[in-house]
């Protein structure tokens, strides 16, 4: 067990990275770079896990494998028990609508009401039913827009699109959902607001979230767990259980008797390229 893990709670993965590794191989004139190597990761139903490391170490890189929008070079990922994408293997975007992404641009349609953004990855599987209406009627009430679903992207705030898109992330209510910096460009009080939006979004809807940021505190106020890529290729070097209760505040975090703890390890990590 690597220092600062604790023992999950969970009892079978939900998904998982398998000696994960993506390569840019340049051609057989030039060394083949590897950005990501024997990558080993289990994220539990469910569990919310902050993702964290050094520049260049592969971070998004991972998610985008995840989504199979990219596939990796070596490995497998493994979803639910079934193996759905590994080296030789086609990737499989979405991997069947199970995976949702939240990258960091809204990626709103701009001729498209939030109505019917949030309604637009229901329209492409056919004619939503009766409950997918209704589902996302719920998810642009529970993300405060329900006054605003008859506006335009270029009508509303930077946090309000990013609402529209986590809305329409959920609508079809994927299992698992990767979140690469959404709220990275936002000022200081409209990003403290996002984050407690979308913890209460979480508690409801209880999906799997994997979480892309460089901030600590953040990592910490939403995470279960922290993990931490390093190196080059970047691999895991920190997996850091957070023992702090929920519910939390993310505007208060720094409170917690166990934050500084945390904050410290992580951080030391960080700075040490991958050394507690």
């Amino acid at each position: 067990m690597r220092p600062g893990t604790h023992a999950v709670a969970h009892a079978t993965a939900l998904l998982e990275l398998q000696k994960l590794g993506v390569c840019y191989d340049p051609g057989p004139a030039a060394a083949a770079h590897w950005v990501l190597r024997d990558v080993d990761l289990a994220v539990h139903d469910g569990e919310f896990v902050t993702l964290m490391g050094s520049s260049g170490a592969g971070k998004s890189t991972l998610l985008n494998v995840v989504a199979q929008t990219l596939a990796p070079s070596a490995g497998r990922i493994v979803f639910n028990g079934r193996t759905v994408g590994g080296e030789g293997m086609p990737a499989q975007p979405g991997s069947g609508r199970q995976i949702g992404y939240v990258t960091q641009d809204d990626n709103l349609l701009p001729w498209r009401t939030v109505w019917d953004n949030v309604m637009f990855p229901l329209t492409l599987a056919g004619r939503p039913a009766a409950s997918d209406v209704a589902r996302a009627r719920r998810l642009v009430e529970q993300v405060g827009l329900a006054q605003w679903s008859g506006h335009y992207p270029h009508q509303l705030s930077g946090g309000m699109r990013k609402r529209a898109s986590l809305a329409r992330t959920l609508a079809y209510n994927p299992p698992v959902v990767l979140m690469d910096e959404p709220f990275g460009a936002l000022d200081a009080e409209t990003r403290a607001q996002l984050q407690a939006d979308l913890l209460a979004l979480w508690a409801s809807e209880r999906k799997t979230i994997l979480f892309v940021t460089h901030d600590i505190n953040e990592a910490i106020a939403l995470g279960d767990r922290v993990v931490v890529l390093c190196g080059s290729p970047g691999r895991v070097v920190l997996e850091r259980h957070l023992d702090i209760p929920r519910p939390r505040d993310p505007e208060t975090i720094f409170k917690a008797p166990t934050f500084a703890g945390h904050y410290d390890a992580i951080r030391g990590c960080l700075r040490g390229g991958g050394r507690p």
